[in-house]
């Protein structure tokens, strides 16, 4: 029924930051298309936490009400599917699905999110989100008080050790290889009793994704009701750079203060651009961006 529509705005990505962004414009009666796949990087996770007034929910409850009041204003149109190529026209663009349906836009959001590459360890992708964690501010409360493992090294194990630290006192950190700590940061860890193994990790036991054990190279074993792991990740969708978007150092998306890209009438949100990830963070992202859009659209037509 969609079939080269013309938008005022397509939005690709439909959960937290594209969600919100596209209320902020059905509200001032813009033109919406949302095309989504389903697939969060967060579908794993059993409960949301550091976002007000849905501090527990599931991550799935908190998007199906998000894209049940979106889905009120009845200029946004809510498209499943794959978006896989784009295409700059005139002053338009034109987003292809993997279905072959087409749909053309003035402006573009992408709010696609980022795609985490799971490390060649037997029962991580299993844990991930669930006892393998990324965030003390999301999850690091649930787990208070109890033995903690950080698979990290250098900078970014250091870094989750600070934040962990005011969590737990029984911090382990698992570097699996040789540990890259200069002396004062050694310092650090030995005044916090923080223990530091090098040996490698080759699997992981776990029970529906709740970690039994940590099991080692050498056939040896540690036990942690949670690990905190940073971990390497790519764009979720590959058509920002194909229409000419840059990305900075990092791999996120690169925008200005007002979430432009590099190219004229394209944006971006959510976790494609930032690393904060969390549902509170998308949501503002998403909302501002929704209204920066609208602004320009308003500016282009007045």
């Amino acid at each position: 029924m969609t079939d080269n529509k013309y938008f005022d705005v397509i939005i690709i990505g439909g959960s937290y930051a594209g969600l919100s962004a596209a209320m902020a414009l059905g509200r001032s009666l813009r033109q919406v298309l949302i095309i989504d796949s389903g697939l969060p990087c967060n579908r794993q996770t059993p409960h949301s936490h550091n976002f007000i007034t849905h501090d527990g929910d599931t991550p799935k409850a908190i998007a199906e009400k998000a894209k049940a009041q979106v889905l009120n204003y009845s200029s946004v149109i809510f498209h499943n599917g794959l978006a896989v190529s784009g295409k700059k026209t005139g002053n338009a663009f034109v987003i292809t699905t993997h279905a072959g349906k087409s749909f053309t836009g003035r402006k573009l959001i992408f709010a696609t999110g980022i795609k985490d590459v799971m490390p060649d360890i037997k029962g991580f992708s299993e844990c991930w989100g669930i006892s393998v964690i990324h965030c003390p501010y999301c999850h690091g409360y649930e787990f208070r008080n109890k033995k903690t493992g950080i698979m990290a090294n250098g900078a970014k194990a250091l870094h989750l050790a600070s934040l962990v630290n005011n969590l737990t006192e029984d911090i382990t950190i698992l570097t699996s290889g040789k540990a890259v700590f200069n002396d004062e940061e050694h310092a650090k860890l030995g005044k916090h009793h923080i223990e530091i193994i090098e040996t490698k990790i080759s699997a992981i036991e776990h029970e529906k994704g709740n970690i039994r054990n940590i099991v080692f190279d050498d056939g040896s074993k540690m036990s942690f009701p949670a690990v905190y792991a940073a971990i390497a990740f790519v764009q979720h969708s590959d058509i920002p750079v194909s229409l000419g978007c840059e990305l900075n150092e990092a791999g996120y998306i690169k925008t200005d203060g007002f979430q432009k890209t590099t190219v004229a009438g394209i944006y971006a949100c959510g976790d494609n651009t930032f690393m904060m990830r969390s549902v509170a963070a998308a949501v503002y992202a998403g909302n501002i961006t929704g209204a920066l859009v609208n602004k320009e659209l308003t500016d282009e037509d007045f």
